[in-house]
Order: C-alpha cells, then sequence, then structure tokens
C-alpha cells in the first residue's frame, strides 16, 4: 500500500487518465427544459426558418424595380395598395407601381421583393406613398430558410445547450431533445477537524469551506448533486459513505483526506471495494499536489486537497473537466479555458521545475495596458482565491516569471 501511495503523474496524464471515463446514459427531455443539458446525437431542422418570407422593417412592401432612382429631390409614387395585418397569410399579389404597409415580421405579399423603410417614406394625399429612397431587390426582407434551410445541421452532438440555443430548437419545432442525463456527483466531505458552517469552531477545528464552494461548481458544471455531509476519519464511517455514493453516483468526490498524513485512509478504504483501481496519488502542480484517483465498482473516485484554495483550483482543472466530459462534452471542449485575458505581470514569481504552477493574481488597468498582481501562494488562505481575478500558470520546465512577462490569466 505504501510503495503505491506515491503514484505522482503530470497535469496532462492526470487529465488523460481522468477523462477516459465514458459520458452517462442518455435520456430525452422538453426542449424547454433543457437549457445546460448535452446533446447526446447530431440535430437536424425539418423545415426551413422562415418558411416564408418576412419584412425585416416596417415600412411598405414593393417590387424593387418600381422605386429605382428615388432620391428626396425625385421622389418615386406608388398606390397604397393595402395593409398586410401580422399574423395573417398574404394573399393579394403587389401589382406593379403599389405598395402595402406591413410590419417587421409581417409576411410578404406575392410578387413583393422589398420593403422601403418607414424612415423613407410618406403617405400623401390621393392614397399614394411618396418614396425618398430606392431599395434594391430582396433589400429589408429575410427570405425563405434565411435562419436555416431544411435539412441542414442545427447542432453537433456533444454541444451544451444555451437559452439561445432552446428559442433556435423552439423555432424550427424541435419541442423535445435527446441530452446525456445529469452526472450523478456524489460529495463526501472527510476529517476530524471538520466542523459545519453553523458551528463555532474550537481551537483546532475548521469550518467546512470546500463543502458549499464544491456544491456551487458541481452544479456550474451540469452535475446533480447528492452531499453526503462531513464523515469522520474512521475507516467503518468512511466505508458505508463510499458505499453510499457509488451506488447512487456516477462520481464520488472526496473533499480532504488525501494528504499523507497517519490518519489518512481514503486510499486503502476506496481499495477495499470490488472492482478498484488505483490510479494515481499527486499530480506534479501547486496547488493541489495531493489529489487522488481511484476507481471502485466500475465508478471514478476522485479526491481533492483539504486545503480550500487546492480543492478549488483541482477541481477548475480536473474534476469540471470530468463532470463535463461524464455529461457528454468532447475532451477537446472540457479542457479548453473559456475566458481568457493577456496581461502583463507586474512582479516576479518564483516556480521549481518539474512542477506547474497555478497563481492566482489581481488584475489592474495601467494605460492601455493590464497589470497581473501575484497574491500570496498560501493554499489555506480562501480569501486569496476571493480577491483573485484569475490564475496564472507556470509551465513545468520553468523556474518562474519575471515582471514584464506577458501571461495568460485563466479568469474565474
Amino acid at each position: 500500500m505504501v510503495q503505491t501511495f506515491f503514484r505522482v503523474v503530470t497535469p496532462q496524464e492526470a487529465l488523460r487518465l481522468l477523462l477516459q471515463a465514458p459520458p452517462v446514459t442518455t435520456e430525452r427531455v422538453p426542449t424547454v427544459r433543457a437549457r445546460g443539458r448535452v446533446l447526446a446525437e447530431d440535430l437536424y431542422s425539418a423545415v426551413d426558418l422562415p418558411h416564408f418570407h418576412r419584412a425585416a422593417m416596417d415600412g411598405y412592401a414593393v417590387k424593387a424595380k418600381d422605386t429605382f432612382g428615388a432620391s428626396q429631390s425625385l421622389p418615386a409614387y406608388l398606390k397604397l395598395a393595402g395593409v398586410m395585418e401580422m399574423g395573417k397569410e398574404a394573399a393579394r399579389p403587389v401589382a406593379t407601381g403599389e405598395a402595402i404597409r406591413i410590419s417587421t415580421g409581417g409576411m410578404m405579399p406575392p410578387e413583393s421583393d422589398a420593403v422601403v423603410m418607414v424612415e423613407y417614406a410618406d403617405e400623401v394625399e390621393g392614397g399614394l406613398v411618396e418614396i425618398h429612397r430606392g431599395v434594391s431587390p430582396w433589400q429589408n426582407v429575410i427570405q425563405i430558410g434565411d435562419d436555416i434551410k431544411k435539412g441542414e445541421m442545427v447542432f453537433q452532438r456533444g454541444r451544451r445547450l444555451r437559452a439561445h440555443d432552446l428559442g433556435a430548437l423552439t423555432g424550427i419545432g424541435i419541442s423535445s431533445v435527446p441530452v446525456y442525463r445529469q452526472p450523478r456527483i456524489a460529495l463526501i466531505s472527510t476529517g476530524d477537524e471538520i466542523v459545519d458552517a453553523d458551528t463555532d469552531p474550537l481551537p483546532g477545528q475548521v469550518r467546512n469551506i470546500n463543502q458549499h464552494s464544491l456544491a456551487g461548481l458541481i452544479e456550474e458544471c451540469g452535475g446533480e448533486l447528492k452531499d453526503w455531509g462531513v464523515v469522520r476519519d474512521d475507516k467503518d464511517q468512511l466505508t458505508k459513505a463510499i458505499g453510499e455514493a457509488l451506488e447512487w453516483g456516477d462520481l464520488v468526490l472526496l473533499s480532504g483526506g488525501s494528504s499523507m498524513g497517519a490518519k489518512d485512509i481514503a486510499l486503502e478504504t476506496i481499495l477495499s471495494f470490488a472492482d478498484s483501481e488505483f490510479v494515481f496519488h499527486g499530480i506534479s502542480i501547486s496547488p493541489g499536489k495531493p489529489t487522488i484517483f481511484a476507481k471502485a465498482c466500475g465508478k471514478p473516485i476522485l479526491g481533492l486537497p483539504g486545503y480550500p484554495v487546492s480543492a478549488l483550483v483541482i477541481f477548475d482543472l480536473f474534476a469540471g473537466p470530468l463532470i463535463r466530459r461524464l455529461a457528454g462534452q468532447d475532451t477537446e471542449t472540457v479542457t479548453r479555458f473559456t475566458k481568457t485575458v493577456q496581461a502583463t505581470l507586474k512582479t516576479n514569481i518564483s516556480s521549481q521545475v518539474g512542477r506547474e504552477d497555478y497563481v492566482r493574481v489581481t488584475l489592474e488597468r495601467d494605460a492601455d495596458r493590464l497589470l497581473a498582481i501575484p497574491l500570496p501562494t498560501k493554499s489555506g488562505a480562501i480569501f486569496t482565491l476571493v480577491k483573485a481575478d484569475g490564475m496564472v500558470r507556470i509551465d513545468l520546465n520553468q523556474d518562474g516569471l519575471e515582471p514584464g512577462e506577458e501571461v495568460e490569466v485563466i479568469l474565474f
């Protein structure tokens, strides 16, 4: 047991091993409830959108050729032949020399091919419309299939659906979608020193900071959370909790219980289950080196460090991508940082070759450039994470960064 306990891997290898986990099973849900879910199949449009020519502006539906050459000094005059009502089918065609008043989104009358904006037209005596600016064919018109054509792919499998996407799907008549179900994430906090948030900690005790932060992050990643609360450093209690969590969940997250201390029993407990496998204990990274990854009953178990900053950094870099992978997103998507900015480092950062460092920084505007200012690196200081705007990554082959260097800041 002791010999395998020190199996340390690089961050890249850790991520590769974690993301071998296959996605969970699929289900079909109403489109209106699919925000944040990941598509399990490619989706194609069964219709053209729009399915009729629509006015893109308030104004007058016309034959474009009747307006050629019209200007403020030499307007064109067309006969006002009626009003196109919203939500009604346009049956009467526009004849040469005619205009029909129309609102944005209205159905274009047959034979019309442009809309003169209301700003460039006036209704005058004699039932005429005075046109002050000419239009070209199909100007200010959304044509059939302009948005999407019948048979065209709407979204690829693996896309995490946004609120905007749901509107698009509804627009083409897709009222339910095949998605991966939400992965069930079991959260277990461990440690004799951990007490609930509403408890006054005695000397040597700390409140359960990780529990609430991790719960929020799990839900942001699309996971369905079940929290087992705090489990003491007792093998029987931990075995019971992990057993229940494995029965319910797709992934078990342990918060704490991964240090090298004498009371650490997490790995021994995990390996007592059937179909268990030890993968690694330790990632060459700071903060968060003492991270456990193992499997039991064929399911992944990730043991996060107990220090709050370490736990949350490891979640962002490893647990989050794993949850999104279980939820059906592809490997390339889950490993991509979605929000980064370039900044100039204000002070130096020291590092250790062979270890990938993630240093919290604040951002400050200085004239036309953005400055990154390193914060204290103690992994137990949660407020350094709260005050930070993001993190700067130092490659494991570097021994630090110098003031004035351009760095990429991974935004929180």
